[in-house]
């Protein structure tokens, strides 16, 4: 008995077509900031994140 319920075979495709996605992905190239913040960028997700955090603007 596992942890974690199986998974429909559509959700299976979407999660390796996700994975197949983040490997083609470029990283971004960004001149350095200076004065900015430390850590990832924090608009990543089209949305400004904050402290764990999302706002959508």
């Amino acid at each position: 008995m596992t942890d974690q319920p199986e998974l429909p075979p559509a959700a299976l495709r979407a999660l390796a077509e996700a994975e197949e996605r983040r490997k083609q992905a470029k990283a971004q190239d960004l001149p350095p900031e200076l004065g900015g913040r430390d850590g990832p960028e924090p608009v990543r997700y089209g949305d400004w994140e904050k402290k764990g955090l999302a706002i959508d603007f």
